[in-house]
């Protein structure tokens, strides 16, 4: 995973909208002035070095975009290398704990995944339509059937059953796609993952035209077949929201066919949380500076949240939109940190 990669714009635009003009040489800056609607004291402060963060403007109120760019001097490799290092990973702001799966996924990848004690003692009264926890209605019922809330090892228990529902879970996806993902029932109005998956990869209109390959991939799997696509699976708990979050994540290395295409691009595709997200697609670029040594990140966060609609939501929205904003900066910083201090570590 240390091939060279140096990205154009094409793929820069993919993650917010359509090429509207042929690529100039004034890239990336046009792009972050035209198309992410930075000021040029925000895109002075990215060129100098500073992490900036910014809300993109979305189509409804529980879709939330976030970008955030910083310049590294460093090679773009270091980045990439450190991206597939789960000990560094875990030491960056927000992560609590994140843990590969083998190959094939085995229960002991997740021994390390606890529940909350808070989500535990909601588990108790959870049924389908209220719940606190984000859950299909089998595993609803799961818990309601399989635990005996009165045991003393009560909580460990519902930590077994919690770690064969998310292995299986994706087992189920990694056999049937998309369509495995399930529907939520912990709100009065169900959500089927992968319909939202796919309005949510919508907001990336480029991606089919650029990126057809990995366009295809994250819509088909593991029907679509790639030679340019690596692929593996990751499990986190997090705290990007207003509470600490448990995901599957599928990790999309892309590499370019030719020296036309992007020779590189990240996807990490949420197949389930606990809390807040819907759906979530995270991609990540690198562009090298055709003026100095150093490279660009490049990241886009886009999500579906449930709860962030109405007066309450619209509460609620703001303070996640804002810790998800300020996380996303806080983390850029470190990641330029690390890779600047430790060059020779990472290259």
């Amino acid at each position: 995973m240390s091939t060279r990669f140096c990205i154009s714009l094409a793929i820069l635009l993919l993650l917010i909208a359509p090429v509207t003009e042929a690529q100039g040489p004034d890239e990336p800056y046009r792009f972050f002035r035209d198309f992410v609607g930075l000021s040029e004291d925000q895109i002075g402060a990215i060129r100098s070095g500073k992490a900036v963060a910014k809300v993109i403007e979305s189509r409804t109120p529980d879709e939330v975009f976030v970008f955030g760019s910083v310049y590294v001097e460093a090679s773009p490799e270091s980045y990439l290398k450190l991206a597939s290092d789960v000990d560094a990973v875990r030491k960056l702001p927000g992560y609590l704990a994140i843990q590969g799966f083998s190959d094939p996924p085995q229960l002991s990848d997740l021994e390390g995944f606890t529940l909350e004690k808070q989500d535990i003692e909601e588990l108790k009264n959870c049924k389908a339509g209220h719940c606190e926890v984000q859950l299909p209605t089998e595993a609803i019922e799961g818990f309601k059937q399989s635990i005996d809330w009165s045991a003393p090892d009560a909580a460990s228990r519902v930590n077994h059953l919690a770690r064969q529902m998310a292995l299986q879970a994706l087992l189920n996806y990694m056999n049937g796609g998309n369509a495995a993902l399930g529907v939520y029932r912990d709100k009065n109005h169900p959500a089927a993952v992968a319909e939202t998956f796919a309005a949510l990869l919508t907001r990336l209109s480029a991606l089919p035209e650029y990126l057809p390959e990995l366009n295809e991939y994250l819509l088909e799997y593991p029907k679509a077949k790639s030679a340019n696509v690596q692929a593996g699976f990751y499990w986190e708990k997090v705290n990007f929201g207003l509470k600490p979050t448990f995901r599957i994540v599928q990790r999309v290395v892309y590499r370019g066919a030719s020296p036309t295409d992007p020779a590189y691009a990240l996807a990490e595709k949420q197949l389930y949380a606990s809390h807040y997200f819907e759906t979530a697609l995270d991609l990540t670029v690198c562009v090298r500076d055709a003026q100095r040594p150093g490279f660009y990140i490049i990241t886009v966060k886009g999500s579906k949240q449930a709860g962030l609609t109405g007066l309450k939501g619209s509460i609620v929205r703001k303070a996640a939109v804002d810790k998800a904003r300020s996380s996303l900066g806080r983390v850029l910083a470190t990641i330029k940190q690390r890779l600047e201090s430790h060059p020779t570590q990472v290259d």
